[in-house]
């Protein structure tokens, strides 16, 4: 079953690099995923966060304010 991520962020480097970081995760293991990035301050503040990058995975918050590991987000995917 297809996940979908969103990295709510306004493209900050910590965003960019969060983004890139779950980009790798999916391709490396070839997790059926879509990413969506979404910079767009009034959907991010529909979140309910006050700190970016966040990480949303099938609209469940999983991670806001810090850049994951690697390791974190292969966890947080399977």
């Amino acid at each position: 079953m297809s996940k979908t991520i969103k990295i709510l962020g306004t493209g900050c480097p910590k965003c960019k690099t969060m983004e890139m970081i779950v980009k790798e995760v999916v391709k490396e293991n070839n997790i059926d995923a879509k990413i969506i990035k979404v910079e767009d301050i009034m959907e991010i503040m529909e979140y309910n966060v006050l700190s970016t990058p966040v990480l949303v995975i099938d609209e469940e918050i999983t991670i806001k304010g810090r850049v994951p590991s690697k390791e974190e987000v292969i966890n947080l995917l399977k």
